[in-house]
């Protein structure tokens, strides 16, 4: 008789992960099934040009909650957080650099304009307070506004008494973030253009928005809400790549006893009834389980794994309009040296943190207009990283590895396919960055293009979306995915959702996973979580 599972876990993803280990530590018997020979989804670590090691998706880390980090003891479980220091963003005979010593980026903001230092300091504080209003939100389930429950009035009633306890400028600051552009947003500030423009590029990341497209300062705030030690804002790598985190999750999850299983593609799941009974594998391996929680997007769950006579026509319908329009690429750079900005040339500290082709506004709204029509940027924003530089394992001696986040590569082209694009999509990128680093072709001994196709096909994100679909006001708290399905429950009795398209969202994060799981586990108490 086949062995069957209190729960089983369809994807080994973050959230997957951090999903089965919540569950299996409260003593539940877990199965995680990852169609794919590595654990992580898309935040692993892979040796794609030999000798060099890359997170070939997600490459950075700030947005993992820290009661996570704590709960599942993660530390002790090998993750390490390296300091990603500042942003540096080159221009035409000139650069701005921020970085973590406030005073020196005042200094640096000071060089382009006075008020805007003083802005800065202003703006980082109002901001901490919104993340403090905010981040109780992303540790516990949206409460539904259309269902008469008690838990649900209860937190309707919290939300409200905490809106109360804040003064009404941050009141205001909450509704322009939750509406206004990140330009918008943002000209309430600033006034230097290089400025507004890499700031901005927080508000887009994973969406088909511009700059100037309202919704998109929600998103810098999603952005602006990681921390790393209580620092927010703050970014980092992981030791050995996000691949680090995966692994580190994985073995919190073993450690409880959960059972992880690779290159164990789920076909379907198994329905009786209107309830979930299980999977069925591609090898033709059934697996029996009382619960099945999906961590894949609405549209791999629900239409791919799941019969329509399974849910209702209305649900199928609300999970059709859900919008994905994956936007980004990635390309993975194997180097034999290291960039040199000719704004800033040599080697210095600049390089150790991220460096954003984000030169001006027009030039990040221009990049949006491409993508509109359905063509890869031609002149991209690019959010790069040179992990090697505090991580040197990651390549061999004197050599390095660069990460390359790209925007806009729109899943839909207008013109060609992306097996035929994709070379030129990648010469678009090295095009852009040798503008600033014109030794960039010189150096290159191997590289990695990954279109939105690429990221569907390898990792399962329908069009390639980040963020298992985009963060737009419309598909936030109760709406994610779907109206009055937004608590991890779905139409089918015992299947759960506990990925990046339930709430509170996308990114390394793993609250989804969590919630979910503390949602099957509202019954029953949790071992060693308060």
């Amino acid at each position: 008789m086949a062995e069957s599972y209190d729960v089983v876990v369809i994807g080994g993803g973050h959230n997957g992960l951090v999903h089965a280990a919540y569950l299996a530590r409260a003593g539940r018997k877990v199965l995680v099934l990852e169609s794919r020979p590595v654990l992580g989804g898309a935040a692993v670590t892979e040796e794609i040009v030999p000798g060099f090691r890359f997170s070939v998706f997600s490459y950075v880390v700030s947005l993992l909650r820290p009661e996570i980090i704590r709960e599942l003891d993660l530390v002790r479980h090998g993750l390490e957080i390296l300091p990603l220091d500042g942003t540096f963003t080159p221009l035409e005979g000139n650069y701005l650099w921020r970085v973590d010593d406030p005073m020196r980026t005042r200094r640096e903001i000071a060089r382009f304009s006075a008020l805007d230092a003083e802005a800065y300091e202003d703006f980082g504080r109002a901001m901490v307070r919104i993340c403090r209003f905010v981040r109780p939100m992303l540790g516990t389930p949206a409460p539904d506004p259309t269902r008469i429950s008690w838990g649900d009035f209860e937190q309707l009633l919290w939300l409200v008494r905490r809106w109360q306890g804040i003064d009404a400028g941050d009141k205001f600051l909450l509704a322009q973030l939750g509406t206004s552009s990140a330009i918008d947003f943002l000209d309430r500030w600033f006034e230097t253009d290089p400025l507004k423009a890499t700031m901005s590029a927080s508000g887009i990341i994973g969406t088909f928005l511009g700059v100037r497209s309202p919704g998109t300062a929600y998103v810098l705030l999603h952005h602006y809400m990681g921390e790393i030690d209580g620092t927010f804002r703050a970014w980092g790598f992981s030791r050995d790549g996000t691949g680090g985190i995966s692994r580190s999750i994985a073995g919190a999850a073993a450690e409880a006893g959960a059972t992880i299983r690779t290159e164990a593609r789920v076909a379907r799941i198994l329905t009786r009834n209107g309830r979930a009974e299980g999977v069925a594998l591609e090898s033709g391996e059934e697996i029996r389980a009382k619960t099945v929680s999906s961590s894949l997007d609405p549209r791999q769950t629900f239409i791919r794994l799941l019969e329509p006579r399974d849910l209702p026509a209305e649900f199928l319908e609300e999970v059709g309009r859900y919008k994905f329009r994956g936007s980004s690429g990635k390309v993975n750079l194997a180097l034999d040296a290291l960039p040199d900005f000719t704004c800033l040339p040599g080697v210095g500290r600049h390089l150790r943190g991220a460096i954003s082709i984000s030169p001006s506004v027009e030039y990040m709204e221009r990049a949006y207009d491409d993508a509109k029509y359905g063509r890869f940027s031609r002149q991209p924003y690019i959010d790069m990283v040179i992990p090697t530089l505090t991580d040197p394992q990651l390549a061999p001696p004197g050599k390095h590895v660069m990460s390359c986040f790209v925007q806009y590569a729109p899943y839909h082209l207008a013109e060609g396919d992306w097996d035929s694009r994709r070379e030129a999509f990648g010469d678009a990128v090295i095009d852009a960055i040798s503008r600033f680093a014109p030794n960039i072709r010189k150096i290159i001994l191997g590289r990695q293009v990954l279109t939105p196709l690429d990221i569907e096909r390898i990792v399962g994100l329908s069009e390639g979306n980040i963020f298992q679909g985009e963060l737009s006001p419309e598909q936030l708290f109760f709406q994610r995915p779907v109206g009055g399905w937004a608590r991890y429950r779905t139409p089918v009795s015992g299947l759960y959702l506990c990925g990046s398209a339930a709430h509170p969202g996308g990114g390394i994060m793993g609250a989804p996973g969590r919630l979910a799981a503390l949602e099957i586990l509202r019954q029953a108490p949790i071992k060693g979580v308060s």
